[in-house]
């Protein structure tokens, strides 16, 4: 459901009662979290009790399952859920009373106003960055109110409302929602097509981009990696119209470089450099060049915002990864497993890059599932061909999420284009046989991954269980 954005947003405090539809999902269990920490009465419901709950639970949010027009009682506000139905009874409820309705992108701006914002945006590595930021401020004793697509392992949370002034959120494109914050700076991490089935074109994405640098501060800042070539194009863009760029990346026209880059096992070191000055070297507790880029450009915001090297290079260093970020979840047998959110041709290259790191001598075995219709329409084949650095592969069927299914795009469009001999490459369109499928590939010393932004993520428990009644020990 796509709700328009009112004309002036109000802050959180003046919204009354706010009634969440959808509250379990990242993005509006942030938002409600945050107002609840902040004295907002907040409730919500949802059709699943999704890992968000219990902790909105624990503040004493009451989170309904399931959906009924009785649960929006005597709300004021109603914050919806991009993935809610025309048809969603809580929503013709409180159009039906004239209760004011808001979308996600609207509620988060509501819990912004007030603070200095650092929107962190991007085609890839959003979440990464923002935690990475978040985790550098923490460090520094900033105390940072904070909203992330996923959960901070640091904290077990996706969201907390800070006493400092800064406010550091993920500012997700894929609906618009960036246009509608006016953040004080902006990270941004890479520019490249995708969600083409909201944006239609690569040239209307491309520009959601460029609009974005209208709503940052003209006081403010920009962060890119110029060793994209889309941010680096922004930059471009950005400096032309006289806002401040912070360039980073491994390239010499950097104004923040990441130098002797080295990655043993899930770790990574690099020494960061900005402009003459060597500032000293920072280890991450996660692997692959990516996630080095990501991390320099959250420290670069870092310095920017007036914050020590030492440290931020703590809060970095300290940060042990994001949920569903090459996130381990456990070895039986010999036989690592991590999972991880890639679903586009880039993010599945560069996990399978830091996953080769990880595995050492051993081998990597992938369990890939598309992730909607659209984008394997357009991606299919590139989402193959990144798959081909994997040793053996398993592809799933098309993860639906809010899209009818198409016969002539499943996943067999992706297996089709794996550069892989025929019997290292497996077709499986049921979730349900990909443990075993896995479980069969699989040797001591090897290193299984789940990729995907679906359910896929529900492979790595039952692959570990299967590893144990097969014989291994954890």
């Amino acid at each position: 459901m796509k709700l328009p954005v009112p004309d002036e947003i109000l802050p959180a405090e003046r919204l009354g009662r706010v009634h969440f539809v959808g509250i379990g999902g990242a993005g509006l269990s942030a938002i409600a979290r945050i107002m609840a920490a902040r004295g907002v009465p907040v409730t919500g419901s949802d059709d699943q009790d999704t890992p968000f709950l219990p902790s909105l639970r624990e503040l004493g949010v009451p989170c309904h399952l399931g959906y009924a027009a009785e649960h929006v009682a005597d709300a004021d506000t109603v914050v919806v859920t991009t993935a809610a139905r025309e048809d969603n009874p809580e929503v013709l409820e409180a159009r039906r009373r004239g209760l004011r309705l808001l979308p996600r992108s609207a509620g988060l701006q509501s819990v912004m106003l007030g603070r200095r914002v650092v929107a962190v945006a991007g085609t890839h590595g959003k979440t990464t960055t923002t935690s990475l930021l978040t985790s550098a401020l923490l460090a520094c004793d900033a105390d940072p109110s904070y909203a992330v697509g996923g959960v901070l392992s640091a904290t077990g949370r996706n969201a907390d409302a800070g006493e400092g002034e800064l406010f550091v959120a993920e500012a997700d494109e894929s609906d618009g929602a960036f246009l509608v914050y006016t953040p004080h700076a902006a990270v941004v991490t890479n520019v490249e097509a995708d969600h083409l089935d909201v944006w239609g074109t690569e040239e209307a994405y491309r520009q959601a981009f460029v609009d974005f640098l209208d709503r940052i501060d003209p006081s403010g800042f920009l962060v890119c990696c110029t060793d994209d070539a889309g941010a680096a194009e922004l930059a471009r863009t950005a400096r032309e119209r006289g806002l401040e760029v912070v360039a980073v990346g491994e390239g010499a026209d950097a104004d923040v470089r990441a130098t002797d880059l080295r990655f043993e096992g899930a770790s990574s070191r690099f020494t960061v450099v900005r402009g003459r000055e060597r500032l000293g070297e920072v280890a991450l507790q996660i692997p692959g060049r990516h996630y080095v880029l990501d991390a320099l450009a959250a420290l670069a915001a870092g310095l920017r915002l007036g914050l020590p090297f030492e440290g931020l290079r703590t809060g970095l260093a300290g940060f042990t990864g994001s949920r569903r970020r090459m996130e381990a979840k456990g070895e039986v047998a010999g036989v690592r497993v991590y999972d991880s959110y890639a679903h586009h041709p880039v993010e599945i290259a560069g996990d399978l890059q830091a996953a080769r790191a990880v595995a050492g001598e051993g081998r990597v075995l992938v369990a890939f599932q598309p992730h909607l219709v659209s984008r394997t329409r357009l991606f299919g084949t590139a989402m193959g061909e990144a798959l081909g650095a994997a040793d053996e592969v398993v592809v799933l069927d098309v993860y639906l999420a809010r899209e009818d299914a198409d016969p002539e795009v499943t996943g067999a469009v992706v297996a089709e284009a794996v550069p892989l001999p025929s019997g290292r490459v497996a077709y499986v369109p049921d979730l349900a046989d990909a443990p075993a499928e896995l479980v069969a590939r699989a040797r001591p010393g090897d290193l299984v991954l789940t990729l995907g932004a679906g359910s896929v993520t529900d492979l790595g428990p039952r692959v570990l269980e299967l590893l144990a009644a097969r014989g291994g020990d954890a």
